[in-house]
C-alpha cells in the first residue's frame, strides 16, 4: 500500500483527509513543518499533501527544504491550501509543488484525481 504524508495543523482537516484516503492509502500525519521534515527524512512516503499555512514554518519553506534534500527532491508534493484566489494555483506550481488542491475540499474526486496524477498505481 502506498503511503501519503498529510502535513496539516488543523485536526479537523487531517481527519477529513484521513477519512477520504484511508481505504486506499496508508496515512502518516504531521502537525508542523519541522515535524514533517524530520518524519519525511526518516521514512519517506510516496506523496505529500502539504498545507501552506503552518505554524512556525510555512508550507513553501517546507517544500524548499524537501526540494533541497537529495533523498526527497523528487517526492511528489501537492499543495493543500485555503489560499484559493485567482493566480494561487500558478503561484504554488511555480514554487515547485507538483499540484494544487483548494480547501475546503468540496469534491473528493478533486483530491483523488490530483493524487492519482502523481502517484502511479502499484
Amino acid at each position: 500500500m502506498k503511503t501519503i504524508a498529510v502535513v496539516e495543523d488543523n485536526p479537523d482537516n487531517r481527519l477529513l483527509v484521513q477519512v477520504m484516503l484511508e481505504p486506499l492509502y496508508a496515512i502518516v500525519e504531521y502537525e508542523t513543518g519541522g515535524d514533517a521534515l524530520a518524519g519525511l527524512r526518516q521514512s519517506p512516503p510516496d506523496l505529500v499533501l502539504l498545507d501552506i499555512s503552518l505554524p512556525g514554518m510555512d508550507g513553501t519553506e517546507v517544500l524548499r527544504q524537501i526540494r533541497g534534500d537529495a533523498r526527497l527532491r523528487d517526492l511528489p508534493v501537492i499543495a493543500l491550501t485555503a489560499n484559493a484566489m485567482a493566480g494561487d494555483r500558478e503561484k504554488y506550481i511555480a514554487a515547485g509543488f507538483n499540484d494544487y488542491v483548494a480547501k475546503p475540499i468540496v469534491e473528493e474526486a478533486f483530491l483523488l484525481d490530483a493524487i492519482r496524477r502523481h502517484l502511479p498505481a502499484a
